[in-house]
């Protein structure tokens, strides 16, 4: 059916580094089109070009065969681009058609045409052969009927191309066959689908084609019949270990944490042991139900059964605080929304989860508060001016340094970090390395939870890999290879 969507040498350069470099490909009228690769491989940022939410900085795209050279959002969409993006872009307190039909004119400049948008929304919910009421708000349903309404927003707007960024994520198994019923729906209509996914089976079911990423780079595309799972994992590692990871001499001693069967929160049946002095590296793809453990062991959310044992002892958490007093401290993977308070100064974030223990009664010792937050700012050696500088105002890097000092100033042992480096670049990377080894060194341990193969399998004394919500496999050193944790990961 021909071209329908071609990118030209696309490029996309931060300060310091390159997102995507040189990427070259192109999309048949009416395919699905899968796009593999590692965290930081540069899908996120071709996304993003294509729907016009930042601009390449060299290179071009061209839509129906146009070269379109200022994209922004709303041309994107007026030319037939779609995007799904894995958080959805819905209002909650809105009718089914009211999202649907956000931002389109479908009436006079006084009144939406309502009993179009009802209408019309009825037969696309008809031609995707599911119930959804119109008229029913959105925040009532369930993530996978959410989705379905993404779909047809896209479809009510002339979609030609539509992008999906891992949209099997937070969705049931049992859903995911109708949301690919779905697909092949859009597909026998020339809709051209760009599939991006972590998860081989899935890649292999519904794909045509798929195209690999690797460091920002186009890697290769084939037919999906002419490859097997070991080929796609090459080529998506296809490197060596680049990145240089300090070197530490821990003798590692007894458990300190043990898991037990424990079920809950998307987790089925974990078993695992953290020792002290080691670093047990988590793996596991988007969705696979990491941060869901990490977010139960720090008393977020409640198991619906098994055992959680710290230092011997059997713990239930009733929240976050009994955890904090058991030892365990969360390193959260969002550190501006879950880890630190950006509008708030150093000196009020540090002691912020130690108010408790500094306080005598209600009333606060702000001395004591003064004294953690110096001394852990020369400890961690957060760089700033002074300790009345607001979060906000610190650098990447800096940032997840106060957010460990926040938890380690609260006399926790156990460390879980979520996504440790995160958007922070390189040189504070190895900052971080530096610090978890110390901390190691000094008789805690971390359970590190990360996306980052090198990061991974360079830090890691063990690794523990997830796989929809169950341990898929665990690996000594010896053991350790970026094709086998990510056979793992794919469920392999």
């Amino acid at each position: 059916m021909g071209k329908i969507l071609e990118l030209k040498n696309l490029t996309r350069e931060y300060p310091g580094v390159i997102a995507l470099n040189d990427v070259s490909m192109s999309f048949e009228a009416g395919e699905i089109h899968s796009i593999m690769g590692e965290n930081g491989a540069g899908k996120s940022t071709m996304i993003k070009i294509i729907a016009g939410a930042i601009p390449a900085t060299r290179g071009t795209v061209i839509i129906d065969g146009k070269p379109c050279e200022k994209l922004n959002p709303a041309i994107s969409k007026e030319l037939g681009i779609g995007v799904i993006y894995q958080e959805f872009n819905l209002v909650p307190s809105m009718s089914v058609a009211e999202n649907i039909f956000l931002g389109e004119n479908t009436g006079n400049a006084v009144m939406p045409d309502f009993k179009y948008m009802h209408k019309r929304t009825k037969e696309i919910m008809e031609e995707f052969g599911v119930d959804i009421d119109s008229h029913r708000m959105v925040g009532e349903l369930t993530t996978a009927q959410q989705q379905l309404v993404e779909i047809a927003k896209a479809i009510c707007k002339n979609c030609k191309v539509l992008i999906m960024d891992e949209p099997s994520a937070s969705i049931a198994v049992a859903e995911v066959e109708n949301m690919f019923r779905i697909v092949r729906r859009l597909k026998a209509k020339g809709v051209t689908i760009i599939y991006i996914s972590h998860r081989m089976d899935e890649v292999f079911e519904i794909s045509d084609r798929v195209s690999i990423l690797r460091d920002g780079a186009y890697i290769a595309t084939k037919n999906i019949g002419e490859v097997s799972r070991k080929d796609l994992i090459n080529l998506m590692v296809g490197r060596e270990l680049t990145e240089t990871y300090p070197t530490r001499n821990v003798k590692i001693g007894e458990p300190v944490l043990e898991i037990r069967d424990l079920c809950g929160n998307g987790d089925f049946h974990i078993d695992l042991t953290l020792h002290k002095g080691e670093i047990l590296g988590l793996g596991g793809l988007v969705g696979s139900g990491r941060t869901e453990l990490a977010k139960m062991l720090f008393g977020d959310v409640k198991p619906h059964s098994g055992e959680i044992i710290v230092k011997g002892k059997r713990c239930r958490f009733s929240d976050t605080s009994k955890a904090i007093d058991a030892g365990i401290g969360l390193i959260p993977e969002d550190r501006k929304k879950e880890g630190a308070f950006l509008n708030y100064t150093i000196q009020w974030n540090i002691p912020s989860m130690s108010l408790r223990r500094i306080s005598r009664g209600t009333v606060i010792d702000f001395k004591e508060a003064d004294r953690l937050a110096d001394e852990y700012v020369e400890r961690l050696n957060i760089k700033t001016p002074s300790v009345k500088q607001l979060v906000r105002n610190l650098s990447g890097g800096n940032q997840q340094k106060v957010v460990v000092a926040k938890v380690l100033a609260a006399k926790t042992d156990i460390l879980i970090f979520d996504e440790p480096t995160r958007g922070i670049d390189v040189g504070a990377k190895q900052e971080i390395y530096r610090l978890m080894n110390e901390l190691v060194e000094q008789g805690m341990s971390i359970l590190m939870i990360t996306s980052e193969m090198e990061e991974l399998l360079g830090m890691s004394d063990r690794i523990v890999v997830l796989y929809e919500g169950k341990v898929s496999g665990e690996l000594n050193k010896e053991q350790f290879s970026q094709d086998r944790v990510l056979e793992l990961a794919s469920g392999m």
